[in-house]
């Protein structure tokens, strides 16, 4: 392949794979009856593999060397560079997650003191560490106003309230779902409704808004391991029983 349809093909510019070719990191191998040279598939993969090592960080002096080691071969390659990806994708995740987790606290409007909110809610408590991410992403929203506006009023003793609150309905979910009270049932959807009045201290919280808040309680593995922890499964009961109470209000 030509140099040009080659950038098109892998997504750089022909001036990257010029520079990659000046300091001896993929050069074409080949060239045409015309002179032009081109890249041969083994090239390609090279240069997939480039891009697989760039993405994950390294600089290109060490990629060089990393591909030209006499001693791994192809598949060596492959592993290395599935580690390096999972490692990648699972650092991601933890800092998505706990963006996340802070974007529900702060739309809850806690404004205790990092030591006040390990006090209150328990030593994993997370803090104000991405802060700046979720007010980024829900600072322009209504529901971000009216907590803010709402938790001004809360003192230290109104969030030990809350949170005792908080417990209690976690207890009784955990007894429904022990005692196999099934989702859309009297007892589930009065549950559900308390689920939606916690919420709602914080900001108006419409059947649709607490669907989003039950899909992000089995997606997130914070959240879900703070609801299993409380009981095996409670995360998907609670998921189950505020969809079910939702799609009998509509």
């Amino acid at each position: 392949m030509t140099v040009g349809a080659t950038a098109r093909l892998i997504g750089v510019s022909v001036r990257t794979l010029h520079h990659w070719d000046d300091v001896g990191l993929v050069r074409p191998s080949e060239r045409t009856s015309a002179g032009y040279r081109v890249y041969t598939a083994p090239d390609i993969e090279r240069l997939h593999r480039v891009l697989t090592y760039r993405e994950v960080g390294f600089e290109l002096q060490q990629i060089r060397g990393l591909l030209d080691d006499p001693d791994a071969d192809a598949m060596a390659h492959l592993r290395r560079q599935r580690r390096l990806i999972d490692e990648r994708i699972a650092r991601l995740q933890r800092m998505a997650t706990a963006v996340d987790t802070m974007m529900e606290a702060k739309t809850m409007g806690i404004q205790l003191t990092p030591q006040e909110q390990r006090e209150v809610f328990g030593d994993d408590w997370l803090g104000d560490e991405y802060e700046a991410e979720a007010q980024e992403r829900w600072g322009d929203s209504d529901a971000w106003r009216q907590s803010e506006q709402r938790a001004a009023r809360y003192t230290k003793d109104d969030w030990k309230r809350i949170k005792d609150e908080t417990d209690a309905l976690e207890a009784d979910l955990a007894a429904a779902l022990a005692d196999g009270a099934p989702a859309g049932g009297a007892r589930a959807n009065a549950l559900a409704e308390r689920h939606r009045a916690e919420i709602e201290r914080f900001y108006d919280c419409s059947h649709e808004m607490q669907c989003c808040l039950a899909e992000m309680y089995v997606a997130d593995e914070r959240f879900r391991k703070h609801y299993d922890d409380v009981a095996p499964g409670l995360a998907q009961y609670l998921h189950d029983v505020i969809t079910a109470n939702a799609a009998a209000s509509a």
